[in-house]
């Protein structure tokens, strides 16, 4: 019963996946996503759009309802101060195309979609590294 609360890579890699489809079905620079499609039909409400944005809805939910319950807000608060610091670092060094949205888009996007995987995932880690009794 213990083994099947372990974390497994692939469950891990589900877990990122799932984060990257809702954020990048959300949002991201190029035309295949919930924001474009709604930004060309000019944010009308219509009955495919509004449904799609109750599933994504309920995605960003699920992701966020897990990160928050395993990491907290002060976990979530840190793990994007972490990476906006790191990138910064990066940048700094020239090492960044910040002149290139769209490349800053996807590392935003990857950026999200890991911190949201590492919280889904962080419950598990934590219960994975205390070995039980017997």
């Amino acid at each position: 019963m213990a083994a099947s609360t372990q974390l497994t890579l692939g469950g891990f890699l589900g877990r990122f996946a799932f984060a990257l489809l809702v954020a990048g079905a959300t949002y991201n620079p190029t035309r295949y996503s919930f924001y474009a499609w709604a930004k060309s039909t000019r944010f009308e409400w219509s009955p495919p759009t509004v449904f799609v944005g109750v599933v994504l809805l309920i995605g960003w939910f699920v992701c966020l309802r897990l990160t928050l319950r395993s990491m907290g807000g002060l976990g979530l608060l840190l793990a994007n101060a972490f990476l906006a610091a790191l990138y910064w670092l990066v940048a700094s060094w020239g090492w960044l195309p910040i002149e290139n949205v769209a490349a800053i888009s996807w590392l935003g996007l990857v950026s999200v979609a890991a911190i949201l995987a590492v919280g889904m995932s962080w419950s598990h880690w934590r219960r994975g590294s205390t070995v039980p009794p017997g």
